[in-house]
């Protein structure tokens, strides 16, 4: 009777917890009893050589890895699942956690040595520095002019509307964090932004919750670009592609850097082990070369030297688009431009 009644218990608290939506899951076993939890919105693929170098310097702890998109990322600390670290593309998203007291505060040595303008009051630490890119099929734009500038995307999508029509990708920004920081970014730094939404908007244009994803479709010929990606991530499958069927392209008029950050959640409870991870990862963000790994360091080469271009910003001029009024506003508007009617 007695372990039915726990069995019944259990159903009920099982029923009454928020459901997450994990998108992948990897438990690295370790020497000892310790489990280190992360929940990140990125790739096994890609992070897998930071946990692997991780657990090589701490054999003893155990490593659970999960990967959410970054809106679920938010919506799982914020309702109170227990992880001991949280990793992010959605600055913003994570400044919000860090602002509203979801965050425990951290110091050592390796976070005080990260500039100003990648760390925010102990509490959120940035270890990459990453720019949007457009990721071209080299196949589907044969013998039409590479766009630079957000004007001469405008004019290419416009010259040629039957190339691009059902053949464009970018962020769905209503389901993706990351995309909606891109896009409200753009919208505070561009004009060019609203023109590129609506003529995207007439061609029928492909939604996406991630980078992953689009540039899977851009590689198999399903598009013939994709708008606003992940640098890091359109690299790493460019060294991996034969044949050249992709080509990356950065805007030179103007360029989103995002900062992909972590936090120590409230709710952690192997806050020594979210530290020391919390170190490796600032140390190689202060690399002097990218090397081996998948993620950019902080540094990018170009990064603050040519007007436009330079990391986002942490700080409380993040939560201005969170604001929900604001959030409301910018995505009536969106929706608007890109999901105009067909004639």
């Amino acid at each position: 009777m007695r372990h039915a009644c726990l069995a019944i218990l259990l159903s009920l608290w099982a029923a009454a917890a928020p459901a997450q939506e994990i998108e992948a899951h990897r438990y690295y076993p370790g020497t000892g009893e310790r489990v280190l939890r992360v929940l990140s919105t990125t790739d096994l693929e890609v992070f897998e050589p930071y946990l692997l170098a991780f657990q090589a310097a701490r054999p003893e702890i155990s490593i659970d890895y999960s990967v959410a998109s970054s809106a679920e990322l938010h919506r799982a600390i914020r309702d109170g699942a227990v992880y001991d670290l949280a990793l992010s593309s959605a600055m913003d998203l994570q400044f919000q956690l860090a602002n509203d007291g979801l965050a425990r505060r951290y110091r050592s040595d390796a976070t005080a040595a990260l500039p100003d303008w990648a760390r925010w009051r102990d509490l959120i630490f940035a270890f990459t520095a990453e720019p949007a890119v457009v990721v071209l099929s080299t196949e589907r734009l044969e013998g039409l002019p590479l766009p630079r500038t957000r004007q001469d995307l405008i004019s290419l999508l416009r010259d040629h509307p039957d190339r691009f029509r059902g053949a464009i990708g970018t962020y769905d920004v209503r389901d993706s964090g990351l995309g909606y920081l891109y896009a409200t970014q753009e919208d505070r730094a561009t004009d060019a932004y609203w023109r590129l939404t609506e003529v995207m908007g007439r061609l029928d244009p492909q939604l996406y919750c991630c980078s992953g994803q689009m540039i899977d479709d851009v590689s198999a010929g399903r598009l013939a670009l994709a708008y606003n990606v992940l640098g890091s991530y359109a690299t790493d499958r460019l060294a991996r592609e034969s044949g050249g069927r992709l080509q990356i392209l950065r805007m030179q008029d103007f360029g989103n850097v995002m900062l992909r950050t972590a936090i120590i959640p409230a709710t952690a409870e192997e806050v020594e082990a979210a530290g020391a991870l919390i170190d490796m990862l600032t140390r190689l963000g202060l690399r002097d070369e990218p090397g081996d790994w998948p993620l950019p360091p902080l540094g990018q080469p170009d990064a603050g030297t040519t007007t436009g271009f330079g990391p986002i910003r942490l700080g409380p001029a993040l939560m201005v688009y969170l604001d929900p009024l604001n959030r409301r506003a910018f995505l009536t508007e969106w929706e608007n431009a890109m999901e105009q009617r067909q004639p």
